[in-house]
């Protein structure tokens, strides 16, 4: 994508964060409108709710019923979407340019004006709950679920997104038009517009269709820190089916540490590059990376994946695998860990370092080849830090040296720093579950 300017920040008098890009590139733009809150922003009793509000916006607002929504952006040959995570809620609309005023007019009336129907509400918990349950029957879903659990005992990176059924199942509708109107203010938002259009006249369309509304207080972040760890965990489940999994999660830094871009780069090395961001992310591991290598050419796995995001707090970097036909979790657990205590013990060669760093600029360039990329990366790190990070990451990660690599492979990769997940069909064909230990 041709980028024909910088990025302009303004902030509204109501505190709403308004970036700008534009580019030249085609007649068409794209609208994200940020909320800082996520599921770690939830307590026991209202986890899922972040979620189960993004749903909603999409049934309507005063102004716009949900068919009405859908299809005026639709039939102007437009698309839209959103999701939620662990720190953060957003929506989108890219369409012809021409029609800008019409997804800033539909942000604008979510912020303020969704309905939140009654019936819709009561219809909506059935879909998730449905959700929640399609996870408890998905293997890799479940396990994954069990170990960000046993990591974070106080943090709420511990709950899903989704939700615990318990919660979803009691969560009222007064509950959620409170979660509403406390999180979804002006001064919680981040606004993002890149594409075919004119500064100037573009923020004359944001502050008419912006500007009115009440500011609200931006609520103060309740996470609690989570203390450090003292020891490897476990969990270990049993289920139906015929296959084993191998879950390992390792405490990896938040996106203000400087260990970020190292073990990027870490990755890169170890199982190729990858997306920066849940928008952008691939997971798969590149088959001439050396963990495809030992895990999958080895026959011990059928598939292996790694994942890094940068995040608002520490969060993890993370290993799945699938056991091969007949192979003991316990030689998946042995080759997977080998691989890794090799990073540890040695510096990454020259070629190695080049190859990665290529690797990641390839990625970064993917994620920046469309208005809807660039502006769904600037949102996202406005929203966990500041959009800064995206711009500069490739001069950061140009500066990572091979013995920072080994140095932060050494510390994450410690045995008091990961989780271990296992999970075994059962014999009796019933599932069991084992506490972390």
């Amino acid at each position: 994508m041709k980028r024909n300017g910088s990025v302009e920040s303004h902030r509204l008098r109501n505190g709403l964060r308004v970036l700008l890009q534009v580019a030249k590139s085609a007649p068409i733009v794209s609208v994200w409108c940020w909320y800082k809150v996520g599921s770690s922003d939830e307590r026991p009793g209202l986890t899922g709710i972040s979620h189960w509000l993004e749903h909603m916006n999409f049934k309507g607002t005063k102004r716009f019923s949900k068919e009405k929504m859908k299809s005026l952006i639709e039939r102007r040959g437009g698309y839209w979407n959103g999701y939620t995570w662990i720190d953060q809620t957003t929506y989108f609309e890219t369409l012809p340019a021409e029609h800008l005023g019409l997804a800033l007019d539909l942000e604008a009336e979510r912020m303020q004006n969704s309905l939140i129907d009654g019936a819709e509400f009561a219809s909506e918990r059935t879909v998730i709950l449905s959700e929640l349950r399609g996870g408890e029957n998905n293997p890799e879903s479940l396990l994954d679920r069990e170990v960000n659990a046993a990591v974070f005992q106080a943090h709420g990176y511990r709950w899903p997104t989704v939700g615990w059924e318990p919660d979803v199942k009691r969560i009222t509708r007064e509950e959620m038009i409170r979660h509403y109107r406390t999180h979804y203010v002006p001064s919680n938002a981040t606004l993002v517009v890149v594409g075919d259009f004119n500064a100037a006249a573009a923020m004359r369309k944001i502050r008419a269709a912006f500007g009115a509304i009440p500011s609200g207080e931006a609520p103060e972040p309740l996470r609690t820190p989570e203390a450090p760890q003292r020891g490897e965990r476990r969990v270990e489940l049993e289920g139906g089916g015929t296959t084993s999994y191998f879950h390992a999660a390792f405490r990896a830094p938040s996106v203000r540490e400087p260990d970020v871009y190292p073990l990027v780069v870490l990755d890169a090395v170890l199982a190729g590059a990858k997306g920066i961001s849940l928008w952008s992310f691939d997971g798969e591991t590149r088959k001439s990376s050396p963990l495809y290598r030992e895990m999958i050419d080895s026959r011990v796995a059928t598939s292996v994946r790694s994942f890094y995001i940068p995040t608002k707090d520490p969060f993890l970097y993370y290993f799945t695998v699938t056991a091969g036909a007949d192979v003991p979790v316990e030689k998946v657990e042995r080759r997977l860990f080998r691989r890794l205590e090799k990073c540890a013990a040695a510096r990454p060669s020259a070629r190695e370092m080049r190859k990665a760093k290529n690797q990641i600029r390839a990625a970064h360039v993917f994620q920046s080849d469309s208005v809807t990329e660039v502006a769904h990366q600037l949102g996202y790190f406005e929203t966990i830090d500041e959009y800064r990070f995206f711009e500069t990451f490739l001069d950061k990660i140009e500066q990572v040296s091979a013995e920072q690599v080994r140095e932060t492979a050494e510390r994450i990769f410690r045995r008091n720093n990961r989780t271990i997940g296992v999970y075994r069909p059962a014999r009796n064909g019933r599932g069991r579950r084992h506490g972390a230990r």
